[in-house]
């Protein structure tokens, strides 16, 4: 299969988020994690040390990470929008970098104009964990990969 993809979480609160999607994102297949202004102290909580595997940036600040993000690879933004695309029906691109909101502010608009957003639909509007959503996202690519339907 052609194509790769990378998950990441705009400014993290929680260490443990992070080693728990990094173990994740091990799991299914990425190829990269990432976060962008980093707030929490490093915590293990990946018990499968996916760090051997998959590596974790980290950029300061939204400039650093859109210098390095991979060329020709389209940023998608994981958020509760009004306009955002339903994952249950949600193309996912051959090559993109997944962004996640943080756990206590999400993602600022002025990030997500003219981008791709995506959400995970619930029954209630609550938001998810950042850690269960990337993680269902991950799940969600991996399963329709397998599937073809990518």
């Amino acid at each position: 299969m052609r194509g790769y993809y990378g998950i990441g979480v705009w400014h993290p609160k929680y260490g443990v988020n992070i080693g728990t999607l990094w173990r994740s994102a091990y799991t299914y297949g990425a190829a990269f994690l990432f976060t962008v202004g980093r707030r929490y102290h490093k915590q293990a909580s990946d018990t499968y040390k996916s760090w051997r595997s998959i590596p974790l940036w980290h950029f300061d600040t939204l400039d650093d990470f859109f210098a390095h993000t991979p060329y020709s690879c389209p940023l998608v933004c994981v958020e509760l929008a009004d306009d955002a695309h339903d994952l249950r029906t949600f193309t996912h691109p051959e090559r993109c970098v997944y962004l996640l909101g943080a756990e206590d502010h999400g993602l600022p608009e002025i990030l997500m104009k003219h981008r791709t957003r995506l959400q995970i639909p619930s029954a209630l509007p609550n938001c998810l964990n950042v850690a269960t959503a990337g993680s269902i996202i991950l799940y969600d690519r991996y399963a329709k990969e397998s599937a073809n339907v990518v």
